[in-house]
This record gives C-alpha cells, sequence and structure tokens, in this order.
C-alpha cells in the first residue's frame, strides 16, 4: 500500500480497511462524504458504506453482508484484519440515517434489502433503484403477449425448421421469440445463436411485412459488426434485407457525449418493434436498465447470450441472474406448449423440467454444440460445471485436441507461434489477404493477466524473440510490416473500426494497408487510419471474448491469483474451434474449476423486505 493510496482522515474500520489495501481510496472518500451528509458516525455503518461502493467497484450490484470477509484479494495483510460481526454490522445499518433518514433531511444513499433466501444485502441507492426498475420492467413486459397469426406462424415455422416431429431448440427458441414480448436465447458458442435469431427475423417479416421495424446492437462495436455480419450472410437464403445493420447500444440508445445522457428513455422511446441485443451477458446493469427504459412495451426483445461467459467489466451479472433465477410466467402459447422439444424425453434436445419452466418465462438455453471437437466441448462441460477432477481426466486422456503441459513446458507454444506467423507473412507479403486474415486466426495466446510472468506483456516478449529468430529482420513493433498482427483498442464508427478488432498488415499494389475480417469483402485501410492499435501476439483472455480460433494456448497463473475463475477458463476453452492447449500445473486448474465468480445482486432473488 503506497501513501497515495491512504487516505489520511479515514479513521477507525474505514482506516484500518484502507491501510490494508481491501478500501481504495475512492471507496473511502464516498463512504466518508455520505456518512458526513447524513451525520452518522457508526465506523461499522461507514465500513459497511465503503464496502458496498467497493463491490460495486469488483462488478457487484450490493453487498452481501452476511459476507463481508469473502474478499478476493491478493493481500496477506486481509487475514489480519478484525471484521465487525455481520449481525451488530445489520443491526447498525437498521438504526442508521443513511437507510432510514434523520435530521439531515430524508436523503437515504443506502438501501438495506431482505430476500426470500434469508440474504441480507446493501445497496447504492442508485442501484437499488436500476435493479428494481429492471425487474418491474420485464414483470410488466410479461403480462401480456404480441398478437400473431397462428396459421401463418405453423407454416413459416415449417419452412425454416422443417422437421417439424423432432424436437429442436433452435426451433423453440424462435417460436418463444413470436409469442413473448421478451425472450432470452442462450447458449455457448457454437449452439447456433446467431443462426437462430436470424430465422427469427425471417419469421418477423414474415409475419408482420417489411414494414416492421428491427434494430440489431450488441455492448462492443466488435460484437455489433459480427452479428451484422452474421445476419447478412444468411440474409440471401432467407429472403432478409441485405442491408440491415447492427450499432452498439450506446448509438442505439443515442449516447450524447456532451450532455452526459441518452437520446432515446422512457420520454421518448425507440422507434423500433423488435430489438435483439447480441452479447449480452456483457451487459452491465446499467445498460439494461437504460434500455428497457427506452424499449417500447410492445415492442420485441431479444437477449440473446452465454450465461457462463465473463460478465460486464462494469456492475451486473444481468443475463447470468436472469437465466439462474427463479422463472415465471403465464400460460404458453399453444404452439409453443405442444413442440415436441417440450415433450420430456431422452432426445438431447428435449427440455427437463427446470427448462420447461424457463420456456413460459421466455427463457430457451441451446444445448446442441455445433463448432467444436467433442473434447473440448466436454471439457468446457466439466468446467462449467465446475467438476475438477473430470477436466483434469479430460486433459489427461491422449488427445490431438487437448494438451496440458507445465508452466514450463514451451516448446508446443513457440512452435505454433512460429508457424503461424511465418505462414500468415507469407499471404501478407504475396498481397493474399483472405489467406492472412485466415492464417492469423489459426493460433492465439491468452493469459488471464495483462503484466507479470504470467501477463500479456511478458508473452508477447517471448513471442517476438521466438519469431524474430526464425527470420532476417528482427521485429519492430514501432514500425508496419507484413504480416504484423493487430489488435484495435478504440472504436472508429466512421471508419468501421471497432474497439477488438484483430486483423493483420498486407502488402498491396498501392501500399501497406490494415485488413481485418468483414464478412465476404475484407476491410482494408491505410496503418495511419487506424484509431489505438497494438501489435498483439498475446491477448488477454477478457479482450478474446466473441472471438474464435482454430487453436489456442491459455497461459494459467498461479493458483493464488484472484482472476483465476470458472468463467475465465471456460472462456478460454471455448475460443478455440480443434485444439485447446494449456500451461498451467493441476492446482491452478483447480482452482480456476473451483473459484467461481461471486457477483453479488438481488435480481435473481425474491426481495422480503427493503429499506
Amino acid at each position: 500500500m503506497t501513501d497515495s493510496q491512504v487516505v489520511k482522515r479515514a479513521t477507525g474500520l474505514v482506516g484500518q480497511f484502507n491501510a490494508a489495501g481491501v478500501l481504495a481510496p475512492g471507496d473511502v472518500h464516498v463512504a466518508l462524504r455520505i456518512g458526513q451528509l447524513g451525520n452518522e458516525p457508526d465506523e461499522r455503518v461507514l465500513l459497511a458504506a465503503a464496502l458496498a461502493v467497493r463491490a460495486v467497484r469488483s462488478g457487484s450490484v450490493c453487498l452481501d453482508l452476511a459476507r463481508l470477509d469473502d474478499i478476493a484479494i491478493d493481500n496477506p495483510e486481509v487475514v489480519e484484519l478484525r471484521w465487525p460481526d455481520p449481525a451488530d454490522v445489520v443491526e447498525a445499518l437498521r438504526r442508521s440515517p443513511l437507510v432510514v433518514g434523520g435530521n439531515a433531511g430524508p436523503l437515504c444513499p443506502l438501501r438495506l434489502v431482505e430476500t426470500d433466501d434469508d440474504a441480507t444485502l446493501l445497496y447504492l441507492d442508485r442501484y437499488f433503484r436500476q435493479e428494481q426498475a429492471v425487474r418491474d420492467a420485464l414483470r410488466n413486459r410479461a403480462r401480456s403477449r404480441p398478437p400473431v397469426d397462428d396459421e401463418s406462424l405453423s407454416g413459416e415455422i415449417a419452412r425454416f425448421f422443417p422437421d417439424a416431429e423432432v424436437a429442436d431448440r433452435q426451433r423453440l427458441a424462435a417460436l418463444v421469440a413470436l409469442t413473448n414480448w421478451t425472450t432470452i436465447i442462450a447458449g455457448g458458442p457454437g449452439t447456433g445463436k446467431t443462426h437462430t435469431v436470424a430465422r427469427i427475423l425471417a419469421l418477423l417479416m414474415a409475419q408482420y411485412g417489411a414494414a416492421h421495424r428491427i434494430a440489431l446492437a450488441a455492448p462492443t462495436g466488435k460484437a455489433a459488426a459480427r452479428l451484422q455480419e452474421s445476419v447478412r450472410e444468411q440474409a440471401a437464403e432467407l429472403d432478409l434485407p441485405t442491408t440491415m445493420t447492427a450499432s452498439t447500444l450506446h448509438r442505439l440508445l443515442g449516447w450524447r457525449r456532451g450532455g452526459g445522457h441518452f437520446r432515446y428513455h422512457a420520454g421518448n422511446r425507440l422507434p423500433y418493434d423488435t430489438i435483439v441485443v447480441d452479447e449480452t451477458s456483457m451487459v452491465s446493469l446499467t445498460m439494461m436498465f437504460r434500455l428497457l427504459d427506452a424499449v417500447r412495451p410492445n415492442a420485441r426483445l431479444i437477449l440473446v447470450g452465454d450465461p457462463d461467459q465473463l460478465a460486464s467489466v462494469d456492475a451486473g451479472v444481468v443475463l447470468g441472474d436472469l437465466v439462474a433465477g427463479s422463472p415465471s410466467g403465464g400460460a404458453l402459447h399453444p404452439r409453443v406448449a405442444t413442440d415436441p422439444a417440450m415433450a420430456p424425453g431422452a432426445d438431447a434436445e428435449s427440455l427437463n423440467t427446470q427448462e420447461r419452466q424457463q420456456v413460459e418465462a421466455g427463457i430457451v438455453t441451446l444445448r446442441k454444440g455445433r463448432r467444436f471437437a467433442d473434447a473440448i466441448a466436454d471439457l468446457a462441460m466439466a468446467v462449467r460445471a465446475g467438476d475438477a477432477d473430470k477436466a483434469l481426466a479430460f486433459l489427461e486422456t491422449p488427445s490431438d485436441a487437448l494438451i496440458f503441459v507445465p508452466p514450463d513446458d514451451r516448446e508446443g507454444v513457440r512452435q505454433n507461434l512460429v508457424d503461424t506467423a511465418a505462414e500468415v507473412t507469407v499471404a501478407a507479403a504475396n498481397g493474399d489477404v483472405t489467406a492472412a486474415l485466415r492464417a492469423v486466426e489459426k493460433h492465439r495466446l491468452l493469459c488471464a493477466h495483462r503484466e507479470g510472468p504470467y501477463g500479456v506483456e511478458r508473452w508477447s516478449h517471448l513471442a517476438r524473440e521466438w519469431i524474430s529468430a526464425t527470420t532476417p529482420d528482427r521485429l519492430d513493433p514501432a514500425q508496419w510490416y507484413p504480416g504484423q498482427p493487430l489488435l484495435v483498442t478504440a472504436n472508429d464508427y466512421d471508419a468501421r473500426i471497432y474497439n477488438g478488432d484483430t486483423g493483420v498488415i498486407v502488402a498491396t499494389e498501392d501500399g501497406l494497408r490494415a485488413a481485418f475480417h468483414r464478412g465476404a469483402q475484407p476491410l482494408l485501410m491505410h496503418p495511419s487510419r487506424l484509431p489505438v492499435v497494438h501489435t498483439v501476439y498475446a491477448m488477454t483472455i477478457h479482450r478474446s471474448q466473441g472471438s474464435q480460433y482454430d487453436a489456442v494456448t491459455v497461459v494459467l497463473p498461479t493458483e493464488e491469483s484472484s482472476l483465476l475463475t470458472r468463467e475465465l477458463l471456460y472462456t478460454a476453452i471455448t475460443r478455440a474451434r480443434h485444439r485447446v492447449r494449456i500451461l498451467g500445473t493441476e492446482a491452478a486448474l483447480r482452482a480456476a474449476v473451483q473459484r467461481q465468480v461471486s457477483r453479488a445482486s438481488g435480481l435473481r432473488r425474491e426481495i422480503r423486505w427493503h429499506s
């Protein structure tokens, strides 16, 4: 802990936890400020307020008061701290003017909540209101169902899903989307989520005609571009407009940079009949609140994503909460209720009891993988289930698809990096843009950390050294060169370049150009026009979300790393189509599988009482 991180005016418990590194200066300043406004002297309340601020900063929506000391932090001093008794903290909060109001006025910046599973949660008021608004909006939208032409629907369903007698979750998802105002289509990579979305759009156009207004969106520019490309690739087959576009959620809602708010909201609703949001696992609570605030009550909202992947960097895990929560819905449309997938059976596409209840709430989870080698799918399922023994058994079984080696066994990854770079360079130097873009996605090195011995910086340096040793010229990251792999880290909407895009420098008749995947026709531009861009021989697992590679090498940190979680490992594994290599120890792998991201929220619970 440096002197600059210690808040000198912080005393008592807040000061102790700040000095130990649990609380950042921002956590302390906010807690002390609201304590001053409410004339609150109780150090237990001030500590709880600071921890609530820290919880939001760490991705939670609230603080679970029964788990005050359940803080994942790499600091041995935390063990020595004297944590107050949670029951005493709750009693102090119940009396606190910050919760119930006081002589200083009705200001109540903290909310105390009890849930049906006997949890006691502490919220900053803003996030409590947002969570309640999301809950209320979804419940209100579930009270009615959109009108559909049953005869037309049956005919179009038969057209796009011809095996009517076979259990098919993609068809079921389409039926649910047509007969609900809000639908969640969940599933891992390769389960056909975007394939299903394209057919839903075709069904909507068949039901309501070309005048039906559709918006496609995603949390990031990269995800939006990928959604747009996927839909356009299927447009001719499904009689969809080939000009359908997708945007970021910020653009959809009309973010006004100068004003700091959105153009569309409850007083000015979005002018669309159907809105599809892809990669919803990355949507924060605040953004979901903004979206639901702006969607018309009689507009369909289709949320698509993988709840097992890494969540938003901001507070909330909305998709995971909605899929894992207690579903509540009304009577099913007869066409949905009689679909073969709804009948109990041994077919892999048939639903179990819980999944049938989810369908009533507009939730369909796609299970059948269509993209991975079987061994990768088996490993991903074991990790998702938290079964470390099974995951290790898969990794230790001889297989071309799964390789598990100690951290110092670098020969395999070195060879992959060198071979991939050579293939990319040859194609790029010859001006073969398509081959260069295909080759750059053959292998990707993924790290949990940015820095340190297991981080991107260290492994990028190693990669450059290995590749340089096999080429006549030493690679210079400050210069453009054919075969240079690129990672964009800022959006440029006019240039159609987005944060997270990966590409490659190629030699053309007009000189060096940066090439990026854009459907059937790659995007080429002069490197000087690029926004912030880096040479990428290694990248973080977070950055890899939404991307796919033929093979990946995953560098695991030591088991003590707080970044090492089940969601991180699952995300890394599912980036690969054909082969996964993991560099790490058995202890690190077990820690990853057994440690689940813990983000406190109340969205998946029922609230029994709140302040």
